[in-house]
């Protein structure tokens, strides 16, 4: 006698599984290790009836079997929770990541979503405006070499005498700007400008179409800043130590590098 299962459609699992949390959260911990009733009840915090019955009907569904006083997943059953683990998990990363994708790289760039899966988004809001800049700070600080590219002024203008200091006290950095943007630093804070110019530690580099997002890249970890171009504020920053996000960030700087020329004084000044 075939199971009354055999009639459903994939969507009517998934349907069941995620009608109730707890369910998802008891065959995932089954996938993990053998597990009691107590541990499932200590588990989820649902009742002996919840879980007795949630026990019985993955029982008909096949994806879980009794080991003595423990309950475990079949093979059918382990396949099942990888799969709603992984599909948890990308609507968490779509979620983090729904607000402001709309300022990252394009796919055309080689850019994937899968790049900033486990990225830490630092998100500006009316609680924590700086957010981004102040987590964008914090990575400056953990490191000796610093790359940008972009025209997120707004992310740099903030922390111009953290950075200055940074390079000042040696931190290797090359930078590259638009014409219009180098000129509007120079001009407007020369005094942040001209020691970590003299200093050596500083490169500036034009190219007249860099990109709208800025792309900044540390020791370890690459960032993505988000600039919102009609408020003219970084809505967000996304960092991650990725090798494909770092292999891509590498790619992307040296793509634009490689069209850029250096910053003379007396073109911006003149």
């Amino acid at each position: 006698m075939l199971s009354k299962t055999m009639d459903q459609s994939p969507l009517d699992d998934i349907e069941y599984l995620a009608r109730s949390e707890h369910r998802v959260t008891v065959l995932t911990a089954l996938a993990d290790r053998p597990r009691s009733r107590s541990d499932l009840l200590e588990n989820t915090g649902s009742s002996a009836s919840t879980i007795g019955r949630t026990l019985r009907q993955f029982e008909e569904r096949r994806w879980i079997r009794r080991d003595g006083h423990r309950f475990t997943t079949t093979e059918l059953g382990g396949f099942v929770a990888a799969g709603i683990r992984e599909l948890i998990d990308r609507i968490e990363t779509e979620q983090r990541l729904r607000d402001v994708w709309r300022w990252l790289p394009t796919e055309t760039s080689g850019f994937t979503v899968e790049m900033v899966s486990d990225a830490v988004v630092t998100n500006a809001g009316a609680d924590n405006p700086y957010g981004p800049v102040n987590r964008f700070v914090s990575l400056l600080r953990e490191t000796d070499r610093f790359r940008f590219v972009g025209y997120d002024v707004a992310l740099l203008e903030p922390c111009k005498d953290e950075l200055s200091r940074r390079i000042v006290d040696g931190m290797d950095t090359e930078v590259i700007d638009p014409p219009n943007v180098a000129r509007y630093i120079l001009s407007r804070y020369e005094e942040h400008c001209s020691e970590p110019l003299e200093s050596g530690n500083l490169l500036v580099r034009l190219h007249d179409d860099v990109p709208s997002y800025g792309l900044s890249l540390f020791d370890d970890r690459i960032a993505i800043s988000c600039h919102n171009p009609d408020s003219g504020t970084v809505q967000a920053l996304l960092d991650t130590d990725a090798s494909a996000a770092w292999e891509w960030a590498e790619s992307t700087y040296e793509s634009y590098r490689r069209e850029a020329r250096p910053l003379t004084l007396e073109r911006t000044t003149e």
